[in-house]
C-alpha cells in the first residue's frame, strides 16, 4: 500500500496526472464532450491516483498543474472534478462532525463533491438565504436559487453557500433532488456533459453537523480573491493540448510565458492577476483558432478535437470571470 507522503509527493502526482491526461482523458474527451455525463471510467481513474485529496495535502503551486494537465486532457472531466477540491478543502479545516463524516471519505474520493456559491459574488440581493431553526440545536432552513452548480448525478455532497445578515454560512449538503430541493437542468454549448444545474431551495433543512463555516461575508469576498490563479489553470490546459496536436514551438513559449507571469503574481495582487487571467483565457483562443486555421475544413466536424478546444477556450473566458477579468480582456481585445 502506498503511504500518504509517497501518495503526494509532487513529482508522482505530476507524472500520473500527465499519464492519466494523454492516455485515459484525450483519448475519450470527444465521447465525454457529447455523451451528455462524464463517462465514469474518466473520474474514477482520477479518484484512483488519489487527486480527489490534493486540495487537503499540496500546495497551491502543485494543485494548479494538476488541473492544467488534466485540462489539456478533458476539460469536460477537470471540470467536473475541480469542483470537489473546494468542497474537499472545507470539510478537511472544519471542526466537529462534518469533518468526522466526510473529511476522508472525500480526500480518497469515495464521497464526490460539488460547490453552489458562484451566486455569491453577484450584487444586490442575496439569490440564497439561510435561517437559524428556533430550538433547533444549531440547524438551518436554506432558501434561494443557486445557479450553475456542476457535476449534478456525479456528486454526493454540495458545498453551498448563504447569506445571513452580514455572514455567510456554509454547508455540506447531500446533492440529491427531494421535496425541497429541486434541480433544473442546463444546456450548454460547451462542457455540457459537465451536468450542470440550477438549483431551487424551498424551506430546505440543514443540520449543524453540515455546517462547516460561517464567516463574514465582506471577508470572505476578499479571501475568494486569493484564489483567482487556479481557473486560469484550465485555460493554459486548453492551450497546452493546442500546442501538442501543433507542434508549434514558438507557440508552446508563448504559452510558458503567460504560465510564468501567472505563477509569478503574488495572490494577494488581484488587478495584476486579473490581467494575467484575461492574457491566459485569450491565449487559449489564440491557440485553439491556429489550430484550426491549420487544419482547414474538417476542423469544424464533431470527430476533430479542433472544434471541441476552440468551444472550450471560449469556456475559460467566462468560467470564473470576475468584472476585473472580464474588463481586462475587452482592454486587451480592443487594442489587439
Amino acid at each position: 500500500m502506498t503511504s500518504a507522503p509517497e501518495m503526494y509527493s509532487t513529482e508522482r502526482l505530476l507524472a500520473n496526472a500527465q499519464q492519466i491526461a494523454d492516455e485515459v482523458l484525450f483519448p475519450n474527451a470527444l465521447e465525454a464532450d457529447i455523451a451528455g455525463g462524464v463517462p465514469k471510467q474518466q473520474l474514477q481513474c482520477i479518484a484512483d491516483g488519489g487527486f480527489y485529496g490534493i486540495s487537503t495535502h499540496c500546495d497551491a503551486a502543485t494543485v494548479a498543474k494538476i488541473i492544467e494537465t488534466f485540462a489539456s486532457g478533458c476539460l469536460t472531466t477537470t471540470f467536473v472534478f475541480t469542483q470537489h477540491l473546494g468542497a474537499a478543502a472545507a470539510a478537511h479545516h472544519s471542526d466537529g462532525a462534518v469533518r468526522d463524516e466526510l473529511a476522508a471519505d472525500m480526500a480518497a474520493g469515495r464521497t464526490r463533491g460539488g460547490v453552489a456559491f458562484a451566486h455569491m459574488l453577484r450584487p444586490g440581493t442575496p439569490m440564497t438565504t439561510i435561517e437559524p431553526v428556533e430550538a433547533g440545536e444549531g440547524d438551518w432552513v436554506l432558501n434561494g436559487t443557486a445557479p450553475w452548480v456542476t457535476g449534478w448525478g456525479h456528486i454526493d455532497v454540495v458545498h453551498a453557500a448563504a447569506r445571513h445578515g452580514d455572514d455567510i454560512v456554509w454547508a455540506l449538503i447531500d446533492a440529491i433532488d427531494s421535496p425541497t430541493l429541486q434541480s433544473t437542468e442546463v444546456a450548454f454549448a460547451v462542457v455540457d456533459s459537465s451536468q450542470t444545474k440550477v438549483l431551487d431551495f424551498q424551506d430546505h433543512h440543514v443540520s449543524a453537523s453540515r455546517i462547516t463555516k460561517v464567516e463574514n461575508y465582506a471577508e470572505w469576498r476578499t479571501r475568494y480573491q486569493l484564489g483567482l490563479r487556479t481557473n486560469g489553470s484550465l485555460a493554459l490546459g486548453v492551450a497546452k493540448r493546442c500546442c501538442q496536436l501543433l507542434g508549434n514551438g514558438a507557440l508552446t513559449e508563448q504559452l510558458d510565458t503567460v504560465r510564468d507571469r501567472l505563477d509569478s503574481i503574488a495572490p494577494a495582487n488581484s488587478n495584476a492577476m486579473s490581467i494575467a487571467r484575461a492574457d491566459a483565457s485569450l491565449f487559449a483562443v489564440k491557440a485553439a483558432t491556429t489550430l484550426v486555421a491549420t487544419i482547414g475544413g474538417t476542423s469544424v466536424m464533431m470527430s476533430e478535437h479542433a472544434q471541441r478546444l476552440m468551444r472550450e477556450a471560449m469556456f475559460t473566458m467566462v468560467q470564473g470571470q470576475t468584472p476585473a477579468i472580464k474588463t481586462a480582456m475587452l482592454d486587451q481585445l480592443a487594442t489587439s
